[in-house]
C-alpha cells in the first residue's frame, strides 16, 4: 500500500532501504525571503532529497497560465505534471514531502500530486527536525540532475474550488468554510500581507497550527476529530471547504481532517488573498 497521508521517519528509512521508487522534496520556505528556502536546503536536506520552489515550481507566478488567482495561484495540471515528471516522479513512484518549518509549506505539494491523481504521496511527519533527531542522513549542496520520467494525469483525489463557487455557496447550508489564517488575522486586526483585513462572511477559524502537538508532528487522530467536531458543531463535515491567505497554510488542515477519518474536503486554493481583491466580495471582521 502507498503511503499517502503521514510517513514516519523510521518508514522512510525503510523505505529508502527497500529500492523502491522513491522520490524525496524539500519544501522549505520563507514568505518575506523568497531566497531562504534554496538557501537552507542548500545548508542541510534529507540525502538525496530535491528541492520544491514554493514561487517557481509549486506556483504559477508571473505570465505563467494560473486556475486561480491570488498571491500563489495553482498552474494548470498539466503544466504541473510535466515538472513533476522533470523531476523524476512517475506515476508508480512514492513520494515524500518536507519542510523545516512546521508543514507551512510541504504540505503544498502533497495537495498538488493528489490534484494530479496521484495516491502515493505523504507528508513527513515532524519534518525535518524529526528526521535530524533520528540521526538520519543529511546533505548539502544542491540535488544531483534528475532522470525525467512519464507522468500521466489521473482524475483530481481532492476538490478544488473557485472564488464564484465559495461566493455562490455563502451562508448556505452546503458550504462551511474555514479559514486557517491566525486569530488576530481571521478577526481582522492586522493584515500584513493583503489590500483587506478581516474574513469571508460566516467562516470559522482554526489556525493551522492548532493540528500539531509540541513535538511537531500531526496530533493523534482522535484528538484531530474531537476538535474539528468541536469546532463544526451541527455543520456536515462532507460541506467544508479550507482556505487561509493564499492557498499554501490551509492544506494541514485539509490533511488533518483526512486523519481524523473525515471526507477529503475542498479547497478554495485562491483563499483569502483572491476574495479580497475583488471590490464587490463581502468581509467581514471580529
Amino acid at each position: 500500500m502507498p503511503y499517502s497521508t503521514l510517513i514516519t521517519v523510521e518508514q522512510l528509512q525503510a523505505l529508502q532501504s527497500s529500492g523502491s521508487p522513491l522520490v524525496i522534496f524539500d519544501c522549505s520556505s520563507e514568505l518575506a525571503n523568497p531566497q531562504a528556502g534554496p538557501e537552507q536546503f542548500a545548508q542541510q536536506h534529507i540525502a538525496g532529497a530535491r528541492y520544491a520552489h514554493l514561487d517557481l515550481h509549486l506556483s504559477a507566478k508571473g505570465e505563467r497560465p494560473a486556475v486561480n488567482g491570488g498571491r500563489h495561484p495553482l498552474p494548470t495540471r498539466e503544466s504541473f505534471a510535466q515538472w513533476i515528471g522533470s523531476q523524476g516522479v512517475g506515476n508508480s513512484t512514492q513520494v515524500v514531502v518536507y519542510d523545516r518549518q512546521g508543514v507551512h509549506y510541504c504540505g503544498r505539494l502533497w495537495w498538488m500530486l493528489q490534484w494530479l491523481g496521484h495516491e502515493a504521496v505523504a507528508v513527513l511527519d515532524g519534518g525535518l527536525q524529526a528526521w535530524v533527531a533520528a540521526g538520519g542522513a543529511t546533505a548539502t549542496g544542491e540535488a544531483a540532475p534528475a532522470t525525467a520520467c512519464d507522468f500521466a494525469l489521473h482524475p483530481p483525489r481532492v476538490t478544488l474550488v473557485d472564488a464564484d463557487t465559495v461566493l455562490a455557496h455563502l451562508g448556505q447550508p452546503d458550504q462551511h468554510i474555514i479559514d486557517a489564517r491566525g486569530a488576530p488575522r481571521f478577526r481582522g486586526e492586522v493584515e500584513p500581507l493583503d489590500p483587506k483585513a478581516g474574513h469571508i462572511p460566516g467562516a470559522l477559524n482554526r489556525p493551522f497550527t492548532s493540528n500539531f502537538g509540541p513535538d511537531g508532528k500531526f496530533k493523534p487522530a482522535a484528538q484531530l476529530r474531537s476538535e474539528f467536531q468541536s469546532l463544526l458543531g451541527q455543520r456536515d463535515a462532507a460541506h467544508v471547504v479550507h482556505h487561509c491567505g493564499s492557498g499554501v497554510t490551509a492544506v494541514p488542515n485539509v490533511l488533518a481532517m483526512v486523519l481524523a477519518g473525515y471526507p477529503t474536503p475542498a479547497l478554495f486554493a485562491g483563499s483569502w488573498s483572491e476574495w479580497c481583491a475583488h471590490p464587490d466580495r463581502p468581509v467581514a471582521q471580529g
